[in-house]
């Protein structure tokens, strides 16, 4: 069984998994982050492929990538900061990140790489599912990748059944149709969370964007496997003086 599947299948309570930009708050800040999450407990990691224009991110996750790419951070350089990390780490890895900087790289190449640095998936925004079917998704499976596509309160059931049986890891539940960031609360959302619920998808199923508080994250939670957290991790780690530091202050920040 891979990483991402036993993790959902031994997983006692919500999975919280945490996102965050390569190459931020420094170039060489990456692989500490990832390991001072792990060593915090977080179940799941999704590292952020910086790029010039994130079209569904929001102004605080554009500044990470902004600033990555200043500081030096390409795809190439990732892959060659993650080497090595299954040698301290066994929780998932994601990559993140938008078609563009993945086709100049190669696909097949950027597939190949991952499998040699261990990562579990990739999340790519940008890639329509008919587009994935139709020209990815064989050379993905070819080395054991899991492609997570997201749905949003305007994806239709039909649309979200076929995703479900064509996929493989979890479903990204988009928590609105919006940019990511920080939310209060996830009032207007529940009828959206209640629906995809009741639709008994094989995959699990996590919330992201705007999670930032207890209210946000126990909404996700309470309709779904777990939840991601990207915007409010990214300006703790411009804030704090460590990542150690900036992942003790999410986690006290999603219990009160």
């Amino acid at each position: 069984m891979n990483r991402l599947r036993q993790m959902f299948a031994d997983a006692a309570d919500p999975v919280l998994s945490v996102y965050f930009c390569a190459g931020h708050p420094s170039s060489d800040s990456t692989v500490p982050t990832v390991e001072a999450l792990a060593a915090a407990g977080v179940k799941m990691i999704e590292i952020g492929i910086p790029f010039s224009d994130p079209m569904a991110d929001g102004p605080v996750i554009q500044d990470a990538a902004t600033k990555a790419l200043h500081g030096g951070m390409t795809l190439r350089r990732l892959f060659a900061q993650l080497e090595g990390i299954r040698e301290r780490v066994d929780i998932p890895l994601l990559l993140m990140g938008y078609l563009n900087p993945i086709m100049q790289f190669g696909f097949e190449n950027f597939c190949r790489r991952c499998r040699e640095c261990g990562i579990d998936g990739a999340i790519v925004p940008d890639l329509p599912y008919d587009e994935y079917m139709a020209s990815y998704k064989a050379v993905a499976d070819a080395y054991g990748l899991h492609m997570v596509m997201l749905v949003t309160p305007e994806t239709d059931e039909e649309r979200i059944r076929l995703i479900d049986r064509n996929t493989d890891g979890f479903i990204y539940m988009v928590s609105s149709a919006g940019t990511t960031g920080a939310q209060n609360d996830f009032d207007a959302q529940r009828t959206y969370f209640d629906r995809i619920a009741a639709m008994n998808l094989r995959n699990p199923r996590m919330i992201g964007f705007g999670i930032s508080n207890r209210a946000t994250y126990e909404a996700a939670v309470s309709h779904a496997a777990g939840a991601i957290v990207g915007s409010k991790f990214v300006s703790l780690l411009d804030e704090m003086a460590s990542p150690s530091e900036a992942v003790e202050a999410l986690l006290a920040a999603l219990r009160r």
